[in-house]
């Protein structure tokens, strides 16, 4: 692999980690095995901390097309759990409110779902990435400041739900570039007259390219230390 003219590199994202971290971790090992002071390195769609999956690593050349992924598509898998919510619309922030879910049925949940199919209008919620005057959304939201964060059009092609687990929904979804799951979390239990809290979320397609295809940081590192080393 040529790591300096431009590769993409599909890396399974850890939970915990931000997308910079992943990026930063490459780019350092990138720069030691190829002893360089710089290497272009950027990523093709955040992903949430407590999100995992997923996530194209370019580097070189290839950081020209980062905006191009970024246009692409996106599949998910997760969960929501019905009855809480949170202010950040994940476990980022503790619970903060229970509603009931006595009168929720499978056949709402699925009516529910189909009622997120197509284009729409969406806000970014407070605790995300969006940028904000120059920052970041979440540091206002962290601060206790209030945040005015404009709605963005979204479309959904595929939002699949299973309640089998009940009060947990499972759900696929594909979405364009810019589509907040905390925030169809959200406002999924609004349109159950409930509550509901995204407790998990995993990045599972991006474009072209499947998790399948991916492998951990550890395992690219390695990859990246054997390319250099089989280098003629």
């Amino acid at each position: 692999m040529n790591f300096q003219e431009g590769e993409v590199l599909l890396v399974d994202k850890p939970y915990g980690w931000t997308s910079f971290d992943v990026v930063n971790k490459i780019r350092w090992n990138l720069k030691q095995a190829l002893k360089i002071k710089k290497i272009k390195v950027g990523h093709a769609g955040t992903l949430d901390p407590l999100a995992t999956g997923l996530l194209l690593i370019c580097t070189g050349k290839e950081t020209k097309n980062v905006e191009a992924y970024m246009a692409d598509e996106k599949t998910y898998t997760g969960t929501f759990l019905l009855g809480k919510t949170t202010q950040s619309y994940d476990l980022e922030t503790e619970y903060n409110q229970t509603y009931d879910i006595k009168h929720i049925t499978p056949e709402m949940i699925n009516q529910v779902s189909v009622s997120f199919l197509g284009e729409q209008t969406q806000t970014a919620p407070a605790y995300s990435a969006k940028q904000i005057n120059g920052k970041r959304a979440y540091l206002f939201a962290r601060a206790g400041k209030e945040v005015i964060i404009k709605a963005h059009q979204i479309t959904i092609s595929k939002f699949n739900v299973s309640s089998d687990n009940f009060p947990e929904v499972a759900f696929e979804i594909s979405c364009s570039k810019g589509t907040y799951i905390r925030s169809i979390a959200q406002e999924f239990g609004k349109r159950l007259q409930s509550g509901a809290t995204l407790i998990s979320l995993r990045r599972i397609k991006s474009g072209q390219f499947n998790i399948e295809d991916s492998s951990s940081v550890d395992e690219w590192i390695k990859q990246i230390n054997l390319s250099v080393q089989q280098a003629p």
